[in-house]
């Protein structure tokens, strides 16, 4: 028989609230039998939008509050303990929800999180990560903006967490990690990452060495690890190409009556591109290193891209993921330090 599981939706979060969050959650318990979801939010908000549909597998918590898109996680986490972001952690904290999911403000969902949830043994600051398509196997990437300066440490950290991540989700059963530089040679680099080069070249991880940029798409690096601003810039510059490189193609076939009928038998191929790189299929980031499961959706999420952020929570309390980091971050970390 099949485990069940329950994840706590923050139903009043991102750009479109209840009205994304609502039926993507209605749409998920049809297909899943597996899970079980709490839309937590307004409770009048989410009825009007439920439209008197009901499932087994779906019910209300109340909140009698909504974390802004442009409220500061300080403000958020001192004067909105009954929001709808608050209310879904705290489901986890008290064991009521196996994850929680949350379209809202990054910052807030953060601190929030980290505040209720408390860090993982040995590790000093959660990290986001999501996965991005490659080449050959997608890969996933870390830290995204949660941490803008990070030490050798931390970094060192990021990798033992990604890595395990990596391999719970059957990426790869030993994930090969890669330390996101401007070079690949070992004079290159700040002094934080010149020295998570030596711990993690002194760990039984499956380290690879240095990456560049291109190497995130094109090499066969299964984690690629950064501190938060160099991996938050990396991710807007590559939604930002992805829209451009969209944008020129389609200004390109549609330029005259020649170049729609060359769109028309590039149709095919550009449809399997379109599939293989679709956002929609990626949605879904991970908070690393806290006692629990959140997941962050992106804010202008649509229904299809929200169910795989409820799905990426599912696999990863199928997989147990915080028990394999806390059990692997002291264990790499002691060693690296015994070795180095």
């Amino acid at each position: 028989m099949t485990k069940q599981v329950t994840i706590a939706l923050d139903a009043m979060g991102g750009d479109n609230g209840v009205s994304i969050v609502v039926p993507a959650a209605l749409a998920y318990v049809k297909k899943e039998p597996s899970v079980k979801l709490i839309l937590v939010g307004i409770e009048k908000e989410i009825e009007t939008q439920l439209a008197g549909e009901t499932h087994p597998n779906l019910k209300i918590q109340h909140a009698s509050q909504t974390v802004e898109m442009t409220d500061l996680p300080s403000k958020a986490l001192r004067n909105k303990k009954d929001s709808s972001m608050r209310i879904a952690i705290n489901l986890v904290k008290k064991g009521e929800a196996d994850a929680c999911v949350s379209a809202g403000n990054t910052g807030a969902l953060m601190a929030t999180a980290r505040f209720v949830l408390k860090m993982l043994p040995h590790v000093d600051r959660p990290a986001i990560i999501t996965i991005l398509p490659g080449k050959k196997t997608p890969s996933y990437m870390l830290d995204l903006g949660a941490n803008v300066d990070c030490s050798a440490e931390q970094l060192f950290q990021f990798a033992v967490m990604g890595s395990e991540l990596a391999s719970s989700m059957k990426v790869s059963e030993n994930p090969r990690i890669g330390l996101l530089n401007v070079g690949q040679e070992e004079i290159k680099g700040n002094e934080q990452v010149k020295q998570a080069h030596e711990l993690l070249s002194n760990s039984s991880l499956n380290y690879i060495g240095y990456v560049e940029g291109d190497d995130i798409f094109l090499s066969d690096v299964d984690v690629v690890v950064a501190d938060g601003f160099v991996g938050n810039v990396s991710l807007k510059s590559i939604e930002g190409i992805a829209k451009l490189i969209g944008s020129l193609l389609k200004e390109g076939f549609n330029r005259n009556i020649l170049t729609k009928m060359a769109g028309v038998v590039a149709y095919p191929v550009l449809r399997r591109l379109k599939h293989k790189i679709d956002p929609r299929k990626y949605n879904g980031a991970s908070l690393l290193g806290l006692r629990g499961i959140v997941i962050k959706s992106h804010g202008s999420a649509d229904i299809t891209s929200y169910q795989n952020a409820i799905k990426i929570a599912k696999e990863q309390i199928f997989a147990d993921v915080p028990r394999h980091i806390s059990n692997q971050v002291e264990y790499h970390l002691a060693k690296a330090k015994k070795d180095s």
